[in-house]
């Protein structure tokens, strides 16, 4: 299964405010406020490179001091057509 998540506008300050989704799968929630650890990369998110990324962050942030507190997220930043050498993509990593 694929998650998506998506961020609103500012003028839907609470989930109540935003448009209701036609599709029952579309679930508008609150998310609180949350600390990542953040690294940001190009090209392909193919699972071998996010998981290499991963690993690395995950060492990282354990060396800084930081506790991960969660699975990772990834983020996509471009449509499928963009040439993969203009791709923008992060992983993050919830931490305290």
């Amino acid at each position: 299964m694929v998650t998506m998540q998506f961020i609103l506008p500012a003028s839907y300050a609470k989930a109540e405010e935003a448009p209701k989704p036609i599709d029952e799968r579309v679930v508008i929630r609150e998310e609180g406020e949350r600390k990542y650890g953040v690294v940001k990369f190009g090209g392909v998110a193919s699972d071998e490179v996010v998981k290499e990324k991963v690993e690395k962050l995950k060492l990282s942030l354990e060396r800084d001091g930081f506790k991960v507190v969660g699975d990772f997220l990834l983020g996509r930043y471009n449509p499928p057509w963009t040439i993969p050498m203009f791709r923008t993509n992060e992983v993050m990593i919830p931490v305290e």
